[in-house]
């Protein structure tokens, strides 16, 4: 169940969420609409990992155990899922965000104001495409531990 609400709320930040936050503030023709947009989604995202991390680390401790009817290879995947949760939360949120938050602090100015070509702003890019491939793994990760979990649930269920 706590996959499936962290999934949840991931899915929905990243198809819905991030999008039309970014959508409304460059629709209302404000001069810093992505600095605004990007300090919302910032602190939204801040929660979305924090809490994929502890729900990862929490399930990875329990599955130790938990006694479910799986084969060796469905739990050591399920383990192993959770672990690579864990970890891409933990680097999203400690590592990707903050160097991000930095270089927005060292721009000084709304990014939207700041050149596409001034070099912390290309790192900032490079930055954001590697934390969108950086969730998208932790999702991948969850969605699988996710389906591993309910199937040996379903089975105990059968019994």
């Amino acid at each position: 169940m706590l996959l499936g609400i962290w999934l949840g709320a991931a899915i929905f930040f990243g198809a819905a969420v991030a999008p039309a936050l970014f959508n409304v503030l460059r629709g209302a023709g404000l001069a810093n609409a992505n600095e605004l947009a990007g300090s919302i989604v910032t602190r939204l995202l801040a929660i979305i990992n924090q809490g994929g991390l502890e729900i990862a680390l929490f399930l990875f401790v329990t599955s130790f155990f938990v006694n479910r009817e799986q084969s060796r290879l469905a739990r050591w995947a399920e383990v192993i899922s959770l672990a690579i949760m864990a970890i891409m939360t933990g680097v999203s949120q400690f590592i990707i965000s903050a160097r991000m938050l930095e270089l927005r602090r060292s721009m000084g100015t709304p990014i939207d104001q700041v050149s596409p070509i001034d070099p912390r702003r290309v790192a900032f890019d490079s930055l954001h495409r590697y934390s969108v491939m950086v969730m998208s793994v932790a999702m991948i990760a969850g969605l699988l531990a996710f389906v591993l979990a309910a199937r040996s649930g379903r089975r105990d269920s059968a019994r």
